[in-house]
């Protein structure tokens, strides 16, 4: 079972030395290579162009945590007769990545985002991750769609996925979802949220699944003294990294 580390406030200097040596030690990269770079900001003003369908006018959310910008999922959910659609829509890198140029190959160099507890080390350059490619509210982005409809106990009828453009209307934050949820005021996406997740949890639990899986979080905070001090407990199982779902 893995323990999620986080860190708040300064580091302290004996933390931020430790911090380093992992660095070292798994070989993660420091920064991105000029060619790198060069090729992100050029793919930032012009991403290929590729048919889309035009999906813009649905208004989706993104829950993550507070103050993220590489915001990569949106969600807009929607009652289907006695049913559901879900529409999930993730950000199309494609549209920026080009197959055998300095981005692809240095990518595949790192293989995903690496999360660490002061910071992370990014897969793309932050003008993709938290610019261009990034599902920010009020800005058309290239997507692939996914169109889901479940029945009334949450069973998948139909599936279709499409590349399309959308345009978020929301970044929200998982404490908040969680506070609307928990206290009856979520409405929309977010109340249909809820009335899905318990019914494909209830159907995970009759095929004996595993409905949950919490992991431990440590959070490293400073004393009165100055020094480290801990707090440990159990979050929902995370997405990637420290990050975790709400519902």
């Amino acid at each position: 079972m893995t323990t999620n580390i986080r860190v708040s406030g300064d580091v302290h200097p004996r933390l931020a030395d430790g911090f380093e040596r992992i660095r070292r030690e798994i070989k993660l990269p420091e920064v991105f290579p000029q060619a790198v770079l060069r090729e992100a900001e050029q793919v930032a003003q012009s991403p290929a162009r590729t048919a889309r369908q035009d999906h813009t006018a649905l208004p989706f959310v993104t829950i993550d945590p507070p103050g993220s910008m590489d915001l990569d999922q949106a969600l807009f959910i929607e009652a289907l007769g006695a049913g559901y659609r879900v529409w999930y829509a993730i950000a199309d890198v494609g549209a920026f990545v080009r197959p055998g140029g300095a981005l692809d190959a240095e990518a595949r160099t790192r293989g995903e985002t690496v999360y660490l507890p002061d910071g992370k080390v990014p897969l793309h350059p932050q003008v993709l991750s938290e610019g261009a490619a990034s599902l920010l509210p009020g800005v058309t982005r290239p997507v692939a769609l996914w169109r889901i409809d479940l029945d009334a106990e949450g069973r998948t009828v139909g599936v279709d996925v499409q590349r399309s453009l959308v345009r978020s209307r929301e970044r929200l934050d998982y404490d908040y979802v969680q506070a609307a949820v928990d206290t009856g005021t979520a409405d929309g996406t977010l109340k249909l949220l809820a009335e899905v997740g318990r019914l494909r949890l209830e159907l995970e639990r009759e095929r004996g699944g595993v409905v949950t899986l919490p992991t431990p979080e440590q959070e490293v905070v400073r004393d009165d003294d100055g020094l480290p001090a801990g707090s440990t407990g159990c979050r929902c199982p995370p997405r990637r990294g420290t990050r975790r779902s709400p519902c």
